[in-house]
């Protein structure tokens, strides 16, 4: 392998949430692997590199999701084994909140309300601040912390939100994660 593939992770992948992962990857001219959607996650990680590695663009975006599963399910032994892969270069991860009675939880550099706003809270999957600082509650980002990941983006549930981030009105809470994460990695520069 000549030139690692610039990936940015999604920890959800609900319909909803191809969706705009989809939209948002063509907008910013990247590539969505839609077939890593699902809930839970299907795809073994072995299967989704292999599928990044064929993608014509970058950044490639990949969903992966445990639908509510406590501890290591499916959607983050693929997570882990795509993030650890030698051909892979994550710019960061989009951590998606989701309740879990704080079973699961992740450190986040930011996250983004559902009003479009920098916060070092936490937000709920309504995107709702809470009251701690600098993690959120999810069911696929158990594992995030024992990986060397850049930057990790806290947003609620994607195309969710009380609607304000549907994919009709673009997702804009869930494009601002991401140019977040293009912007801090210096994947634009």
């Amino acid at each position: 392998m000549n030139q690692k593939r610039n990936v940015i992770i999604i920890t959800d992948g609900d319909d909803y949430a191809r969706k705009v992962v989809e939209l948002i990857a063509k907008e910013m001219g990247g590539r969505c692997i839609s077939e890593s959607h699902g809930n839970p996650s299907v795809l073994s990680g072995e299967r989704i590199v292999s599928l990044i590695m064929k993608a014509p663009n970058d950044p490639v975006f990949v969903m992966f999701d445990d639908s509510g599963y406590l501890g290591e399910g499916s959607g983050e032994r693929a997570l882990k084994y795509v993030a650890k892969h030698e051909g892979v270069n994550v710019l960061g991860v989009i951590a998606v909140a989701s309740k879990t009675r704080q079973a699961e939880w992740t450190r986040v550099s930011v996250c983004v309300d559902r009003d479009g706003q920098l916060t070092p809270f936490g937000v709920d999957k309504f995107g709702i601040p809470e009251m701690e600082m600098g993690r959120i509650n999810g069911d696929t980002v158990y594992s995030i912390d024992e990986l060397n990941i850049p930057i990790v983006v806290g947003i609620g549930d994607i195309g969710k939100m009380a609607r304000k981030d549907h994919v009709k009105i673009g997702a804009p809470i869930t494009k601002k994660a991401v140019q977040i994460i293009l912007e801090r990695s210096g994947f634009n520069a």
